[in-house]
């Protein structure tokens, strides 16, 4: 376990506890830290660029193979060094400058987003350098992950944390929203190259931004020294701690299974309702507004329990069986803004429990594991999202990266309350009908 000296690092600080709703004004409260505004500018350039890059490559392996199963190899070539590496990345990013960290970063998407650009607007792009690009660009997400995460902290503090997490999924699904809808008309109008080569633009500008930071304004985290066992040692932590640990395992599902979607989404465009890389574009849009609406509704939180995540990852896997089952596209587009609210409601809620629940010395150790799992469980679910979706069908696919995270919630959820000795309450007969959640010495002397 972690130890600090009050000179050093305070223990793990009390999660703020709001006693009435936060006002509207202060929706934004975070934007009143000049670095912190000066991030989410870059931020929302990035992930909208980002995005771009992402529907382009899918697509570009898409035309190049016309196989869907080959499009779920790039997303697990995208992740796969997070799942391998992650840990490490984490011990990296608490013993060095996160600001410098992710400049650095920065600098070598650049150059790799560069090169694919040109690549593929000569026209002599192959699939294997597509593979290739994703696979390095994994590699600089395993450090730059835990560090940015770690990073917000040291721009905004612990009061306003929560309010920077809400935003930061905000401008990630703000860029969600925005960069489907262009990519796909850049792609039909342009091609592919287009909208690889804008985000090393975009990463240009993240570089800037982070060299005009006023950096005496920082709230710097103690670094980590150089010792043995520090990835035993943030193993450890996450063990021990339920509001870690809980939503660690609640996150695996989910992104194994429910997190997939882009590998799916390619699949109804090219093969359901044949509407190609704009129909890709639009689903991809639906399901980022729906996204963009959980991340402001999340800033209204007053608090964060472990029962509402597991609620909002059953509304999650819910969600998205019904968009499985959907017979016809409009009602499927309702069903993809419904699955980016519930996954925000619960992304949001599962990285704000986690980040306020771990000593500032450890987070970035903490946060790699975190990425590490969210990450690495979308690098193995895409292959076998897409080996299920050629072999079933994509409706069968959909169905079933929805059915696992709800029953993984309602476990989760039973685990909880049978540790908190809780027990389940259920009334159907009567004027009072109710599903209520009582201590189970309650429940025991009732059934008595």
């Amino acid at each position: 376990m972690t130890t600090d000296s009050p000179a050093i690092s305070p223990a793990t600080e009390p999660t703020p506890v709001l006693l009435q709703r936060p006002r509207w004004r202060d929706t934004f409260d975070s934007l009143r830290v000049f670095n912190y505004r000066l991030y989410v500018i870059s931020q929302i350039i990035a992930n909208t660029s980002g995005w771009m890059q992402k529907i382009a490559t899918d697509w570009l392996v898409n035309e190049l193979t016309h196989n869907v199963a080959l499009v779920g190899v790039t997303v697990f070539l995208q992740f796969a060094p997070v799942l391998v590496f992650g840990v490490w990345g984490g011990v990296i990013a608490d013993r060095v400058d996160k600001r410098r960290l992710m400049m650095t970063t920065q600098s070598v998407t650049v150059l790799l987003c560069a090169s694919l650009g040109i690549v593929t607007l000569l026209g002599v792009v192959t699939v294997w350098e597509v593979w290739a690009t994703a696979f390095l660009l994994g590699l600089v997400a395993v450090v730059e992950g835990p560090a940015r995460s770690a990073f917000v902290n040291e721009m905004v503090g612990h009061r306003r944390l929560r309010n920077a997490i809400s935003l930061n999924a905000s401008i990630f699904h703000l860029g969600g929203l925005l960069g489907p809808a262009i990519s796909g008309v850049l792609i039909a109008v342009v091609g592919s190259g287009w909208s690889i080569s804008v985000n090393a633009v975009a990463a240009i500008l993240v570089v800037i931004t982070l060299a005009c930071m006023r950096v005496r304004e920082l709230l710097p985290s103690p670094r980590a020294e150089r010792s043995k066992g520090q990835i035993r040692e943030g193993l450890s932590y996450v063990l021990s701690k339920p509001t870690i640990f809980w939503p660690m395992i609640m996150l695996a599902f989910v992104s194994m299974f429910g997190m997939t979607l882009p590998v799916l989404l390619v699949s109804f465009a090219d093969h359901v309702y044949m509407t190609g890389a704009t129909g890709y574009g639009l689903y991809s849009s639906a399901a980022a507004v729906g996204a963009l609406t959980g991340a402001v509704l999340s800033t209204r939180r007053m608090n964060v329990r472990l029962r509402t995540i597991m609620f909002a990852a059953g509304l999650f896997g819910l969600a998205l069986i019904l968009a499985g089952l959907a017979p016809w596209e409009p009602l499927f587009l309702v069903f993809l803004v419904s699955i980016g609210v519930s996954r925000l409601l619960f992304a949001t809620g599962a990285e704000s429990i986690v980040q306020l629940s771990t000593n500032r010395s450890i987070r970035g150790r903490v946060m790699s594991i975190y990425s590490m799992i969210m990450l690495g469980g979308q690098a193995l679910g895409g292959p076998i999202s897409g080996a299920i979706a050629d072999r079933f069908g994509v409706h069968v696919a959909m169905t079933i990266a929805g059915a696992v995270p709800a029953l993984a919630a309602i476990v989760i959820a039973i685990v909880l309350a049978r540790s908190g000795r809780l027990a389940l309450k259920i009334r159907l007969s009567g004027r009072q009908r109710f599903v209520q959640i009582v201590p189970r010495s309650v429940r025991t002397a009732e059934a008595g």
